[in-house]
């Protein structure tokens, strides 16, 4: 049980700049298959009544989305895969790489080394400093993030989409009988994971905005973790052109819990030498660092 609730999404626009954004992604996700659509700002309301429907232009909703408990998946992932055969070793830093004329040849860390004929690098926000050990160039920069939990009520509060606005990146959806409440707050980067307040006064400026009944909502607790982003706030996935026996998936910006399954398909094909269901060099590495590769398109949806 991951705790899946297909409530949808909804994007909020604001600025006609916005809808337009909004309109292009939806184009984008029918012609895919997707079942979004875009929205008046009436029927944002309709779906969410925490919304004002004065301060939008528009929104784009997807019935089928939702979220889930990314503990529980991860879980999931673990014993599965200790089921067939995988050795996990918790509180194991990789500290330094021996590379021959062949490539990686074994992963020297705080427990020992770690003989191997193939390295797959996906240390999410440390994933700069890993790729230093192999001498690889991975631009994955660690950026904090928070949430907070409002109380919860005897009488819940109505069931909304996952609600994000993009202006402000301010979001909010169900938790139990109470509300999950973030934002990217503006900061420096760095590895801090301590839990604050300090983002608060942002989180209800942009309440304000769009959702003013949650403005100055009472935060009980919450947690603070690491986005791994990237220049262009796209994944980075694929093999080293260095190293023939290095490969990579990180730096995924906030859409890793989202995008884990389709890209460890992706990755085990690529081990695989076998044809996976997309091409993986648009995520390349070698995007931020020659013009003559086709980089993936800007991410422009960023919360």
């Amino acid at each position: 049980d991951i705790g899946l609730r297909s409530v949808g999404y909804l994007f909020l626009a604001r600025t006609e700049e916005e809808a337009a954004g909004l309109s292009s992604a939806t184009k984008v996700q029918n012609d895919m298959g997707i079942e979004s659509r875009n929205i008046s700002p009436a029927e944002c309301a309709q779906l969410n009544p925490y919304l004002d429907a004065s301060a939008l232009v528009s929104g784009a909703f997807s019935p089928e989305d939702g979220y889930a408990r990314p503990a529980r998946v991860v879980e999931g992932f673990v014993k599965a895969a200790q089921q067939l055969g995988v050795t996990f070793l918790n509180n194991t830093e990789a500290l330094n790489a021996e590379v021959g004329p062949d490539g990686v040849e074994a992963i020297e860390t705080n427990r020992g080394t770690i003989r191997t004929q193939t390295a797959i690098c996906a240390t999410g926000a440390w994933s700069k400093r890993v790729g230093q050990i192999f001498g690889v160039d991975l631009p994955v920069e660690p950026v904090r993030r928070l949430v907070g939990f409002t109380p919860q009520r005897a009488k819940p509060h109505p069931t909304v989409p996952f609600t994000l606005d993009l202006g402000t990146t301010f979001y909010f959806h169900n938790s139990a009988n109470g509300l999950l409440l973030g934002i990217s707050h503006d900061q420096e980067p760095g590895f801090c994971r301590e839990f604050s307040y300090d983002w608060t006064n942002e989180l209800n400026a942009a309440a304000g905005m769009v959702a003013p009944e949650l403005q100055h909502q009472e935060i009980v607790s919450g947690w603070a973790g690491l986005y791994e982003n990237t220049p262009d706030h796209n994944a980075i996935i694929g093999r080293s052109d260095q190293i023939s026996n290095l490969f990579y998936a990180t730096g995924f910006s906030g859409h890793g819990f989202l995008q884990s399954p389709a890209v460890g398909e992706l990755v085990a094909d690529m081990y695989l030498g076998r044809e996976s269901f997309m091409d993986p060099t648009p995520f390349s590495a070698s995007r931020f660092s020659s013009t003559a590769n086709a980089s993936a398109a800007k991410e422009l949806h960023i919360i």
